[in-house]
């Protein structure tokens, strides 16, 4: 956890209220990650808002750049643009827990809260399943549609069927 230090937000010595911080990050963040990303070149800028309550601490965190993707069907590098925002609760409590989908338990006698996997999640949560270039040309996708899996239609519904399989039927309806 040392190399996400500069990730740490310390509440401790923060006043009640809101408070905002920000962080750019780039390819040297995602590398403190033993992960493969699905993108090259991100350039993000982070913007994280706490709402320090006297029990709790909500967590806002912004995300908004570009990444660089490969595109499915050209192979192709093309920009794509990262915007997304998640929010969490972070609550205090004997140990960590992080099993509810938003929020967080901490332990009661901790002053800080690292931010780098929710800025992490919040990058990958903005990637797309698809990865189609927005200058993708219509021949291409002419090209693609062709030889895209096509559903065939049954005209005869009694087709013809194998022998094997009528005899395999006859023994399973014995038992």
């Amino acid at each position: 956890m040392d190399k996400l230090r500069n990730y740490d937000i310390s509440f401790s010595g923060l006043k009640i209220g809101k408070h905002e911080f920000r962080f750019e990050i780039n390819k040297e963040f995602f590398q403190l990650f033993d992960t493969e990303q699905e993108f090259t070149n991100p350039k993000i800028d982070v913007e994280v808002f706490l709402n320090k309550h006297t029990t709790f601490l909500e967590f806002e965190v912004k995300v908004n750049g570009t990444v660089e993707l490969v595109c499915d069907i050209t192979n192709e590098n093309f920009d794509y643009p990262v915007e997304n925002q998640i929010g969490i609760l972070v609550k205090f409590g004997e140990e960590y827990d992080d099993s509810e989908e938003d929020v967080i338990t901490i332990p009661a006698n901790d002053h800080a809260f690292n931010v780098a996997h929710l800025i992490y999640e919040n990058v990958a949560l903005s990637i797309p399943m698809k990865k189609i270039s927005p200058n993708i040309s219509d021949e291409d996708l002419a090209i693609l549609e062709k030889f895209s899996p096509k559903e065939v239609e049954e005209e005869n519904e009694e087709q013809e069927v194998d022998p094997r399989w009528e005899a395999l039927k006859k023994l399973k309806d014995k038992n």
